[in-house]
């Protein structure tokens, strides 16, 4: 048998098949070893190319674009949340503001009123300064000048008085811790009185206090007109509920009141008399000396109560009455002196021009001081106009002590004061 390989080795050997001969063995040589070249030549794009080149920008854009969006979206939103919030809180924040401002205009109100009724206290008035001080001393000067020319004339300037608007007087109130204060103060209770013959019961005498619509008038007068600083103080106490400060130290234990309420009346006082005061009629006598057995002096001593307390005090009245008649019997000069003054000398010299049974009249310009000397033990009367100053009381009391006196201070008892000033 032969094979394939046997069969192969029979044969004759045939070239293979190939190009032309033209091209010879070169044509063999250059497709074995083809030119290499780094770049070759490309042509133009062609349309498919150019198509689906732009399709994948479009879809590229078109994804930027929505996600763009939905970012703006997000953001958006966030916006609108942030707003609400905003909206929220704004409103809270400017209604705090107004409530603080609210509790520091109700404390400075509070502070303005707690002044004014402090300076009330003391008589006083707030004027300010500038326009509007001026425009309220104006006011004030014309109220008084309306006052004036109503009839109401003051000769002295007090103290105590004082233009202060605003005071109002609760009558029911002050009706109701009267009569709370009466029940504290024993109103109807009975207490043990000693009298020369042994002891008595007696009752506590009211005060008597009438109220008017512009006033009041407390035992038997003077009118004290709302106007004035201790007639409010004085009705403040009783509306407060308390017994007036002004009454403790002469009732320290209390004492009741018969309030005759005439809210609805205004008190009108009579005015003064213009003219000057004559004597009319006959001469009267005029009894000096009670009729009847007259006591002697041990008599009267002990009819008299031996001690009597008095603001916490313990007062001998039997001995310094005793001491008084003992005094007054033994013909002692009295302590009293009047200093010669122009001012008595135009009295005196009306008097003796009128006759020696006229009284002398009052003057609206003459006032009566009555001063004590240092050791109290002598009291001096001067009369003085009242354009006089502290200069000329000085020159009148060393005129009349002469010069060997010792340096002194002028005081006044209420309210305590030193007055340096001569002028």
């Amino acid at each position: 048998m032969t094979s394939p390989l046997s069969m192969l080795k029979k044969q004759k050997r045939v070239a293979l098949p190939g190009p032309s001969g033209a091209l010879g063995s070169d044509a063999y040589r250059g497709q074995l070893f083809p030119e290499v070249r780094c770049c070759p030549p490309e042509g133009p794009p062609s349309d498919l190319e150019l198509l689906s080149s732009m399709m994948q920008r479009l879809t590229q854009l078109e994804a930027t674009v929505k996600s763009q969006a939905k970012e703006l979206e997000n953001k958006e939103k966030k916006i609108t949340i942030l707003e609400r919030k905003l909206n929220l809180t704004e409103p809270k924040k400017v209604v705090a503001d107004q409530e603080d401002l609210m509790k520091t205009c109700r404390r400075l109100h509070t502070q303005v009123t707690e002044m004014e009724n402090f300076l009330i206290d003391y008589g006083l008035m707030w004027v300010g300064d500038g326009e509007e001080g001026e425009e309220t001393l104006r006011l004030g000067l014309e109220e008084a000048e309306q006052e004036q020319s109503q009839g109401t004339e003051r000769t002295l300037w007090h103290p105590d008085t004082s233009a202060v608007a605003g005071f109002q007087v609760d009558f029911d109130l002050l009706l109701q811790n009267v009569r709370q204060l009466n029940l504290l103060a024993g109103e109807g209770e009975s207490f043990v009185q000693p009298t020369a013959m042994g002891a008595q019961l007696a009752t506590r005498e009211p005060i008597q206090l009438r109220l008017y619509s512009n006033g009041i008038l407390m035992f038997e007068g003077p009118f004290r007109s709302h106007r004035e600083a201790s007639t409010q103080r004085c009705l403040q106490d009783l509306m407060d509920g308390y017994f007036p400060s002004e009454l403790q130290e002469r009732f320290p234990e209390g004492v009741p009141f018969q309030v005759h309420d005439n809210r609805h009346e205004e008190f009108i006082d009579r005015p003064l008399f213009s003219g000057k005061g004559l004597a009319v009629g006959a001469v009267r006598n005029t009894i000096s000396s009670v009729p009847g057995r007259k006591l002697t002096k041990d008599q009267f001593l002990n009819r008299l109560p031996k001690v009597v307390v008095k603001g916490g005090k313990v007062i001998d009245i039997r001995s310094s009455v005793e001491a008084t008649l003992q005094g007054s019997s033994s013909g002692q000069n009295s302590p009293v002196t009047f200093i010669d003054t122009p001012a008595l000398r135009a009295m005196n010299e009306r008097l003796e021009i009128r006759g020696s049974g006229s009284h002398p009249s009052a003057d609206d310009d003459v006032a009566t001081l009555r001063v004590k000397s240092e050791d109290g033990n002598r009291s001096y009367i001067l009369k003085m106009h009242i354009s006089e100053t502290i200069g000329h009381l000085r020159r009148y009391l060393e005129k009349h002590r002469g010069k060997g006196v010792p340096e002194y201070d002028v005081f006044s008892v209420f309210p305590r004061r030193c007055y340096s000033d001569e002028t």
